[in-house]
């Protein structure tokens, strides 16, 4: 039998406002994680050694999955198109899109001219610049306005540090030195001479924003963050007249302008920071439409105001809040201003013409989704939408806002076969402790049986206002197909239904995101979807704190719980202000170094902290190496902890990726690997003698 890896302890004692705790597994934080984030190599041998060690035992205790992860590779590999075209976006005289060759893990991105798609011009092999890295990811890439220019984000480590090169499309040869230490976020001047950047410090936080002419080294400090908790960002107004920087944490912002006519100018600041209230602007024609939760707009209302009078006192009603309407986004037009309302953990997408009455595109499915596409024109009528929902491959629709007329540009291909009348997509509504409604998104085969029998993946998140939308997704059919139902719990904490979702799930509030779970869990059980016991709960990142909370509080519903670079170390990460989100984080869940009542409610929770002998579930946790959100520690502390006391013989295990981040394997084939593990541990965990 396989032994698991026993750490060794070394007790730190800690004292915050006269309570102490003890971290017996804190020597695993390696004190140059700075330079490990960079440089994986780097790493104490000490720790490595642990962390191989782990990775033998996990890989040892589920080699009985290998010919099950492998089936589940080849499944989910035959439901991608291995030589995808995603469909092409006009801009001028070219049409820009992105394709894979078959076989390929990372994409190329091209452009031809309108009409001509024979005459292809390729902008970046993505595959080919990841040649020779164990990692490679490329964030935001594109060309100038004047498309003569193309340029593109990368990180070869994981480390969300990247450099940006910019090349000239015609020759294809770089266009000055590279921008190093950026955020991953930049933009072009309208008039392309300049390049905006946001820099990334030694903390691992955007922090400054830059301004270079292009083909120089010459960067000048555009605009400096002083306030370590706000994250900043820079882009161009898609109007061309605008370049906004702004900044915000979760529940203030603010922004600041510079002509685009004018690129050297000083920003200047639309509307000083108030505590509590957020604005998003829009360049609509000679005005800004305003996203905003001004005047207790909690579910947020659009305000406009001229473009030569920004201060707030020139703000005026757009779209009036209404209470249950979560206005999400709103993307301008030259003609029209669109918005994405969402109610009932449903979407919709609201079209005004500028001297128009309002309509809606929306969709009569339990549960489904809409959402904007990329699009580089301002001045036109047509506006590039995708739906899908559990059952339906993603459609993407051209719909032309004048006419109110759509044309299908593409559907999403499942070269393996897919029918949609095969499988059912319900939507539920559990009770929380507290009387709350809280929605479940269920998938499942119309001949599954709703007698208790099947097993059933549970996904949750519930943090930062960021909703787990019901879409379609082709890796959960390998567990569907196999008699299981995919479950997403739109806990609080996520603003499925609204903003008050969102702050109801927050702060002192978090408490419910748990709750909520667990209540969901208990009413597909009731409902007959499984029973307690045939569940396997996953959850990511913040997603991955519901996690350590529910194996501590109702380690009995649950055959299995996976928790993917989840953030399980809350109260430790939260009092330690080196770390990249410290700061930034402190609105969300309570600063524990100034507030002893924060202390005691992180402390009450905290998946670390809260470990005790109980029958644990069996744990898959997982992590990278150069994680900058959620670092290698925590689960590596989690699983420590958790192993020395759980009461059950059900293993404990801990997989870091040691050339990888927060996002797991870089490419899209690789991504699967991972996936099929999940599933082939929910598999052993819920029934580990019926694998195949």
């Amino acid at each position: 039998m396989t032994t698991a890896p026993v750490a060794r302890k070394e007790p730190h004692t800690i004292i915050q406002f006269g309570r102490t705790r003890v971290d017996e597994y804190g020597w695993m934080k390696d004190e140059n994680w700075q330079a490990v984030l960079r440089d994986p190599s780097v790493l104490r041998a000490d720790i490595a050694a642990h962390l191989r060690a782990e990775n033998a035992y996990t890989a040892a205790t589920l080699a009985p999955t290998e010919a099950l992860q492998a089936i589940i590779v080849a499944e989910m590999r035959g439901r991608i198109r291995e030589d995808e075209t995603y469909p092409a976006l006009p801009h001028g005289p070219w049409r820009y899109y992105m394709r894979y060759n078959t076989g390929a893990q990372h994409p190329i991105h091209a452009r031809h001219p309108a009409g001509r798609p024979d005459e292809e011009t390729i902008l970046l092999d993505v595959e080919h610049a990841a040649q020779g890295h164990d990692y490679f990811a490329v964030a935001t890439a594109t060309h100038s306005p004047d498309h003569r220019l193309f340029a593109h984000a990368e990180d070869s480590q994981g480390s969300e540090v990247y450099r940006v090169i910019i090349r000239d499309i015609a020759s294809g040869a770089p266009v000055g030195p590279a921008v190093e230490n950026c955020s991953g976020n930049f933009t072009f001047s309208p008039d392309a001479q300049y390049l905006f950047w946001t820099w990334r410090d030694s903390h691992g936080r955007p922090t400054q924003i830059f301004r270079r002419r292009i083909g120089t080294a010459d960067d000048l400090l555009v605009y400096q963050e002083a306030d370590p908790g706000f994250f900043i960002g820079v882009e161009a107004s898609r109007s061309g007249h605008w370049i906004v920087i702004s900044a915000s944490n979760q529940d203030t912002s603010e922004s600041w302008l510079i002509p685009g006519s004018s690129p050297e100018a000083e920003p200047v600041c639309v509307e000083p920071r108030r505590s509590g209230v957020l604005y998003t602007l829009s360049h609509w024609g000679s005005r800004f439409a305003i996203l905003t939760n001004a005047d207790d707009a909690v579910d947020f209302k659009l305000m406009e105001t001229p473009d030569s009078a920004l201060s707030r006192e020139n703000w005026r009603d757009l779209v009036p809040h209404e209470p249950g309407r979560y206005i999400t986004e709103c993307v301008a037009f030259a003609g029209h201003l669109v918005w994405r309302e969402r109610r009932d953990a449903n979407t919709a997408l609201v079209i005004r013409p500028a001297d128009g009455v309002d309509h809606v595109l929306s969709s009569d499915e339990e549960a489904y989704v809409l959402s904007f596409s990329c699009s580089y024109e301002y001045d036109t009528t047509e506006l590039r939408y995708v739906y899908q929902s559990p059952t339906t491959p993603r459609q993407w629709y051209a719909y032309d806002m004048q006419a109110r007329t759509r044309h299908l540009v593409k559907s999403q291909e499942v070269p393996s076969g897919h029918d949609p009348a095969q499988y059912r997509c319900w939507r539920l509504t559990a009770l929380a402790p507290d009387g709350t409604e809280v929605p479940v998104t269920v998938l499942g085969r119309h001949d599954t049986p709703l007698d208790g029998s099947a097993p059933l993946l549970l996904y949750g998140y519930g943090s930062y206002g960021h909703t787990i939308e019901p879409a379609f997704s082709t890796g959960v059919f390998s567990l569907v197909d196999r008699g299981w139902f995919y479950a997403i719990a739109h806990v609080r904490g996520g603003s499925e239904k609204g903003w008050n979702w969102f702050l109801g799930g927050r702060g002192r509030n978090k408490p419910n995101s748990f709750t909520d779970f667990i209540a969901c869990a208990e009413h597909l059980v009731a409902t007959g979807f499984t029973r307690a016991g045939r569940i396997v709960s996953d959850g990511r990142s913040a997603g991955g704190m519901v996690m350590g909370a529910i194996a501590n509080m109702r380690p009995d519903l649950f055959a299995g719980i996976v928790a993917v670079v989840p953030f399980v170390d809350e109260l430790n990460t939260m009092s330690d202000t080196s770390l990249p989100l410290t700061p930034p984080e402190w609105p969300e869940w309570g600063n524990p170094l100034e507030d002893p009542d924060a202390y005691d409610l992180i402390a009450s929770y905290a998946a670390y902290e809260q470990v005790g002998p109980r029958p644990y579930p069996a744990i898959l946790a997982i992590g990278g190496l150069s994680d900058p959100r959620v670092t290698y520690w925590e689960p590596a502390k989690w699983v420590a902890r958790l192993r020395e006391h759980t009461l059950s013989d059900r293993p404990i295990m801990l997989r870091i990726n040691m050339e990888a981040g927060h996002g797991g394997a870089s490419g899209r084939f690789d991504a699967l690997k991972e996936a099929a593990l999940i599933q082939a541990f929910a598999i052993w965990a819920a029934d580990g003698t019926n694998l195949l």
